[in-house]
């Protein structure tokens, strides 16, 4: 599901990653993602660190069943060859991770290709290996990635400004303190825990989807 640009930060509105450690008893991650879907969210990351390959696949395969169910974009967080074997949209690459360029050489032109950016040097090199879109955090403190450097309002929309490319805000972000990304560009939020971690998926979606819409909409017609 290769998207144009105009399209690609639309379907980036509210963008769910996953994270199975806040699942409730007797609840599946494809249940997960299906509700988080059905309550606003527009894109999927499937992210497992600690899944082996074959139990990774196999997860992939499930969660991306969903996805293409609803017609949303699926890709998978670091793991290419999970990407490129469980059919996904695409990937979403870190700094520490395989090259954009590199990636694009393995999946094609027709994959989706994310990067995390920090600052604006990275955001820059990332457009240059052929990135499809970027993520940009952490924007506020989370218990996601503890060791992720925090990146200021000013840089982020520096680098909305300076980089062409769709941009979502990651890290710690909620419903919460999503007004305080208003006026930066960026085309929506990654989203991780004010989505799986909500005794209500679906409606903890719908209402960051709300408010999300409200912001994005807003800074276009502006």
């Amino acid at each position: 599901m290769k998207l144009d640009k105009a399209a690609l930060a639309q379907a980036m509105r509210l963008y769910a990653v996953t994270d199975r450690s806040w699942l409730k008893a007797g609840e599946t991650l494809p249940q997960a993602v299906e509700a988080a879907i059905l309550g606003g969210a527009t894109f999927v990351q499937l992210r497992e660190k600690a899944l082996d390959h074959d139990a990774f696949l196999q997860l992939a395969l499930e969660v991306g069943a969903v996805c293409r169910k609803h017609g949303v974009p699926f890709v998978i967080n670091d793991d290419v060859q999970i990407a490129l074997e469980c059919g996904a949209d695409g990937v979403h690459v870190g700094q520490s991770d395989m090259a954009a360029a590199r990636a694009r050489e393995i999946l094609g032109p027709d994959k989706i290709i994310g990067v995390s950016a920090h600052d604006l040097q990275e955001a820059l090199e990332a457009r240059a290996q052929g990135a499809d879109c970027l993520g940009v955090g952490t924007m506020f403190p989370t218990s996601t990635k503890l060791d992720a450097e925090a990146v200021s309002f000013e840089m982020l929309r520096e680098i909305c400004e300076a980089v062409d490319l769709p941009t979502v805000a990651i890290g710690g972000i909620g419903a919460h303190n999503l007004h305080l990304l208003n006026g930066t560009g960026i085309a929506g939020a990654a989203v991780v825990s004010a989505i799986f971690a909500a005794p209500d998926i679906q409606k903890a979606a719908g209402e960051l989807r709300s408010l999300l819409d409200g912001i994005c909409d807003g800074q276009r017609e502006a």
